[in-house]
């Protein structure tokens, strides 16, 4: 790297002995070895002998007569132990990093988002723009881009000066990204080139550096400048089926963001999210609020598809999920309640009742479970009575079953209480009614109502 540059210098080493420095120790043994084998680029730097690399002089030769001289040999030092193996290289650089990420007072926030509108969309552009491909991480890490320039301090990065701490806000958004690469041995090993001046760009633009960036890593070619600058870093476990990660953040860097695999829960398509932020100088609410905004975003607010289908020359249709989550009556394949001229007044007192009676069952049913192996009763809760509620065996037998949604054997309500009751407040506890989603409480309900 030419001597005319020290600031790029000084950053790109700085990069070097971070998350780094096992693929540079690749290259540096290749260097060693054969100096004209590495690109220019890395030669320069390693011909400087910055950053702690010892340049490679070429052999002098020996004339007749001479003798080199012998060198002393250390003493050895303790044996090691059974089973010992020396780690070196690139898996030794690993782990001293590692061991100064320690160093870095971190918390992470988590959150579940729903991904059925970032799968319909990506299907939608895919199928516009073949052969081309935008996989779920060009999205996700356009939106982490988004998040970003609107919560600017997960970009901010923590240092001491003169002994006294500083916020350094680097003044440009570098998107890091976290690529797993596979040697020709079948070994594996992780290199994070970065997407400079990602904010000043549109999503046709990120798409292709990251594309770039992603090729020059698996063909060995990242060139020393490829790892600089990196303000905020995305890695994508999830890949491998990891359902949540929490990473490890490097010295220099403000945030480092994970998502997990997509999976199914109840009738949703899930994702999770983590933050993992230097509590130095972010706080839990500016990365609650950074992940929010991330979620809204994959969930299609202020045009994020439009734009970027724009940008790819595509056209963003209207999108629904595949298959749209039925009704509570359809998922409960319950009819209509008549109305109070086609029923009695009575029958109708009976079945509200009722329907509170499950209710009740739902929300406290678990205060009545015999959970104490020592026996002592549990406290229950007046609400599981159903007398108060004026329901009777014979009130209670005229109440049709499917008029109550629940999914326990019974043909009425005097016949489904008994196995409300061995359900809910048997010796296994269950209370779903608090979860967000309507569709994941639904969907929970008939599983553990009718034991599937």
């Amino acid at each position: 790297m030419p001597s005319s540059e020290p600031d790029q210098t000084s950053e790109t080493l700085d990069e070097l002995n971070l998350v780094n420095a096992g693929y540079v120790a690749d290259l540096y043994e290749q260097y060693r070895t054969d100096p004209t084998s590495v690109e220019p680029q890395w030669r320069t730097l390693f011909d400087s002998g910055a950053g702690g690399f010892e340049p490679v002089e070429a052999p002098t030769k020996a004339t007749n007569g001479d003798r080199q001289a012998e060198t002393d040999v250390p003493p050895a030092g303790p044996s090691a132990p059974k089973g010992a193996t020396p780690i070196k290289g690139p898996a030794a650089s690993l782990a001293r990093n590692m061991t100064a990420s320690l160093g870095v007072p971190t918390a992470t926030s988590f959150r579940e988002i729903d991904v059925a509108t970032l799968e319909a969309r990506r299907r939608e552009l895919n199928q516009q723009i073949s052969p081309r491909k935008v996989s779920f991480t060009h999205l996700i890490g356009w939106a982490i881009v988004q998040a970003a320039i609107e919560q600017g301090s997960m970009t901010h990065y923590y240092t001491e000066l003169e002994g006294q701490p500083h916020r350094v806000d680097p003044g440009t958004l570098n998107l890091g990204l976290a690529v797993d690469v596979e040697r020709t041995d079948g070994s594996r090993f992780l290199v994070v080139p970065v997407i400079k001046a990602a904010s000043e760009m549109d999503f046709a633009g990120f798409h292709a550096r990251y594309e770039e960036l992603v090729e020059k890593a698996r063909a060995n070619k990242l060139g020393a400048d490829d790892f600089a600058g990196a303000t905020i870093t995305l890695t994508n476990p999830g890949t491998l089926g990891t359902t949540a990660s929490v990473p490890r953040l490097m010295p220099n860097q403000g945030s480092i963001i994970a998502t997990g695999t997509i999976r199914s829960v109840g009738g949703d398509r899930r994702m999770t999210i983590t933050s993992t932020y230097d509590h130095r100088i972010i706080q839990g609410a500016q990365s609650g609020m950074f992940l929010r905004r991330m979620d809204g975003l994959l969930s299609g607010e202020d045009g994020f598809f439009a734009d970027a289908f724009a940008a790819l020359g595509a056209r963003a249709a209207d999108v629904t999920t595949d298959e749209p989550m039925p009704s509570p009556a359809e998922a409960a394949g319950a009819p209509a309640i008549a109305s109070s001229s086609e029923q009695p007044h009575e029958l109708l007192k009976a079945v509200a009742a009722g329907v509170a009676l499950v209710k009740a069952y739902r929300h406290f049913g678990h205060t009545a479970a015999q959970l104490d192996p020592l026996g002592a009763e549990p406290a229950g809760d007046p609400a599981l009575d159903p007398g108060p509620l004026g329901l009777s065996d014979t009130s209670m037998a005229a109440v049709p079953a499917d008029l109550l949604r629940i999914y326990v054997p019974g043909e009425t309500l005097a016949d489904a209480l008994p196995h409300l009751v061995e359900t809910y407040s048997g010796t296994i506890a269950y209370e779903v009614e608090h979860i967000g989603s309507h569709e994941e409480r639904v969907w929970l309900r008939r599983v553990i109502e009718s034991g599937e």
